[in-house]
């Protein structure tokens, strides 16, 4: 009781969770690996991640806004594959390809969050803006004006020609059109794509 003996007193400790939009960022792409990004909402994300529905709105005014910070996430983490995947094959072409098969194991791995961030439209203010920027896209623009460079031909048409393999690919097997196999990626994206 309080001095005064009308109440109980209780201290009231700060609220703190850390990082929270990390911590909701994680806990939607857990949730994407689980389903697609049109049943997520923000008090099952919130839900997830220990706290609040309303603490959602503290990052993310609504569920647009999530859904493209998950795209983003998403496009970083395919990024960082790439890279990863380039560095290991030494760079050059055969880095380039190994970008092109780190794509397409990065959809076949993460289908929801895949869609989401190339067929959904959580992404298109920044594309058309011009603000669009990404790891992967500059991986790819790279690549593109080296082989443009080596053997003739315009940059853009040779990124959209690697870009088309690789995503089509993708799609191809994320669809049932064709197996998932590991062999049909190594083979169709071999060291000359």
């Amino acid at each position: 009781m309080s001095a005064n003996g009308n109440s109980v007193n209780i201290e009231k400790k700060p609220y703190h969770h850390g990082d929270l939009r990390a911590a909701l960022i994680a806990e939607g792409l857990r949730l994407l690996a689980e389903r697609d990004a049109d049943s997520l909402s923000l008090r099952e994300v919130a839900r997830g991640a220990g706290v609040s529905a309303t603490s959602v709105y503290r990052h993310f005014p609504d569920k647009e806004a999530l859904v493209t910070a998950l795209a983003r996430e998403g496009l970083s983490q395919l990024g960082t594959a790439q890279r990863a995947a380039s560095d290991a094959a030494g760079g050059g072409d055969a880095g380039f390809a190994a970008t092109g098969r780190a794509y397409v194991r990065f959809a076949l791995a993460n289908p929801a969050l895949f869609r989401l961030i190339f067929a959904s439209p959580a992404l298109a203010p920044e594309r058309a803006g011009g603000t669009f920027e990404s790891e992967a896209d500059a991986l790819l623009q790279a690549h593109a004006a080296r082989e443009a460079a080596a053997h003739g031909g315009e940059a853009a048409v040779r990124a959209v020609q690697a870009w088309a393999l690789v995503h089509g690919l993708a799609m191809l097997m994320l669809d049932g059109q064709i197996p998932m196999d590991e062999t049909l990626i190594d083979r169709a994206i071999g060291p000359d794509c």
